[in-house]
């Protein structure tokens, strides 16, 4: 269970960092410039890594939850089963955020669209924070 979580936070860290350095490092300067290239080369070589660590939490966490709490019990009301609930809800926002992003912003991106790319920034950015905050709950049992 040790090298799962290891592998698990390993994808964390590049998913969660990875977004706050897109949020707060490249993204205000193409705001401020009106410039869409630093997000397209920021995202062009993020997603090659980025993409594969949230596959890896994906399928550890999956795989995690399922060592926690057995997955009959998983949609129940212990204080394990909330995490895994609220776990799961990320994944669908993230998912649903990833796919209007590919499909909706990031074929038509132009100067006038990136507040709008950015709006999705913060969104994507917070999600990926709560993650974190949320499987923190693992540890000390429960979400607060």
């Amino acid at each position: 269970m040790r090298h799962l979580l290891f592998l698990h936070l390993l994808g964390a860290s590049v998913w969660v960092g990875g977004h706050l350095v897109l949020l707060f490092s490249v993204l205000p300067g193409a705001l401020q410039r009106r410039d869409v290239q630093p997000v397209r080369a920021f995202e062009q070589l993020y997603e090659r890594v980025g993409i594969p660590a949230l596959l890896l939490q994906i399928v550890t966490g999956i795989w995690l939850a399922g060592r926690w709490l057995p997955h009959s019990q998983w949609f129940g009301d212990s204080p394990i089963a909330h995490l895994v609930q609220a776990k799961l809800a990320l994944s669908v926002f993230t998912a649903v955020l990833g796919v209007h992003a590919r499909l909706a912003i990031i074929p038509k991106l132009d100067a006038q669209r990136l507040p709008q790319l950015g709006v999705h920034i913060v969104l994507i950015t917070l999600t990926a924070v709560a993650f974190v905050w949320v499987g923190s709950g693992f540890r000390f049992g429960g979400l607060f």
